[in-house]
């Protein structure tokens, strides 16, 4: 590994993969000692077009030749980032018509906690047990693992954790409560499918007392899943939309999307309720517009579906107990941790790329970008099966 990588960038954890990228294109990684890798994470579901789609890269060139950073966000009409959030308004149904453009996921999170405490009064926010929002103050504050949470103690007050798909946790979510915080297919867990119309009934609840139901969308958007919103799969329409990763093809963005109601609540009493200085930055709205733009018109997400499929026939094996997850969102849970550990660290030798997720030890993650072609599929999966028929003869 670059040892220059390991001297002077801060790392995240004491072991990296280490692979020194010199470019990407569409599905491959390419490295510096000339090896293709084949991607089968998109940057952690953040490629959903694939890497340097040429739509995106002509959309920021030409942005990149007019004008960018300008001015605070909110103060300038910048065309990009109000078309952007015309066709989200378009896209999304009502009443989610206004969209606040910030940096990340994470900072999405915060700015819709926020908007929940100032919108109701109330200062409770709900949150599931292995849920995972981000790695912001606020956002960490609303996650229940303390090997992760602890060090950094104390985190934001008045957090109470439900079981996601527990239908009997509903009674907490009282008068008192703000919001209530679901992803809406749990990553971090293990790709956890909401059950029995659980989002459907959680939503319910928040009605009745008065709470506003925030979905954290940020991964399974902007097609993922076989729609173009995760959440259109479960007949509900929360409060507050989260939205990141994939919504600028590998650019840096958030989004949380409400009411105008309730966005207006930010502008005033107080002033600049939330500041950023790039969100909607006019570069990588850029990108965000050209992403949804290629969605639209093309047939990308109308092909999920079977991809998805194509996977599970394909990926049978005695070692892989289960496959979580919907469309190109997709987990496998292996028959131990030991098993996915060595499955995602032989698979880095064999030139594909797998990941691990932070709850559950024993999945491996199968997110690779909507444009991957069936050969490409059968390509990577016959890898996975190659290394687990070799762990059987081990």
């Amino acid at each position: 590994m670059n040892k220059a990588f390991q001297k002077y960038q801060a790392q995240t954890t004491p072991h990296p993969l280490g692979l020194e990228v010199k470019s990407a294109q569409g599905i491959y990684i390419y490295t510096t000692d000339g090896k293709a890798h084949l991607d089968f994470v998109a940057g952690v579901s953040a490629c959903n077009l694939g890497h340097c789609h040429p739509e995106i890269v002509k959309a920021i060139k030409t942005q990149a030749e007019q004008y960018l950073h300008v001015m605070v966000y909110g103060e300038y009409v910048l065309k990009p980032a109000l078309e952007v959030s015309k066709t989200l308004a378009r896209l999304l149904p009502q009443p989610l018509q206004q969209t606040y453009l910030v940096n990340s996921g994470t900072e999405a999170i915060d700015g819709s906690i926020k908007l929940a405490r100032r919108a109701t009064g109330r200062t409770q926010i709900i949150a599931a047990k292995h849920c995972y929002h981000g790695n912001s103050y606020g956002a960490l504050s609303l996650m229940d693992y303390q090997e992760r949470t602890q060090a950094f103690a104390p985190l934001l007050p008045h957090i109470t954790h439900i079981e996601f798909n527990n239908e009997n946790c509903l009674n907490l979510i009282t008068d008192k409560t703000a919001a209530v915080v679901l992803e809406t297919i749990q990553g971090g867990a293990g790709f956890i499918m909401p059950e029995n119309d659980y989002l459907k009934k959680v939503k319910q609840r928040c009605e009745k007392v008065g709470a506003l139901l925030i979905l954290d969308d940020i991964q399974p958007g902007f097609g993922r899943t076989g729609k173009l919103f995760g959440f259109e799969h479960f007949g509900i329409v929360p409060d507050i939309l989260v939205m990141g990763k994939a919504m600028a093809s590998g650019l840096p963005i958030g989004a949380f999307t409400a009411s105008k109601q309730l966005m207006t609540l930010l502008s005033d009493k107080p002033k600049l309720g939330h500041i950023t200085t790039f969100g909607g930055h006019p570069l990588i709205a850029a990108a965000a517009l050209k992403t949804l733009e290629v969605l639209e018109k093309t047939d990308i997400i109308n092909q999920i579906s079977a991809k998805e499929q194509q996977i599970r026939t394909r990926l049978k094996h005695p070692l892989i107990q289960e496959i979580r997850g919907k469309g190109l969102m997709l987990a496998l849970i292996m028959k131990t941790e030991t098993l996915a550990n060595q499955l995602v660290l032989k698979a880095k030798d064999h030139n594909l790329i797998l990941f691990w997720l932070l709850y559950e030890k024993k999945a491996v993650r199968i997110t690779p970008p909507l444009t991957i072609s069936e050969t490409e599929i059968d390509k990577g999966c016959q890898i996975i099966l190659n290394i687990l028929n070799n762990f059987n003869t081990q």
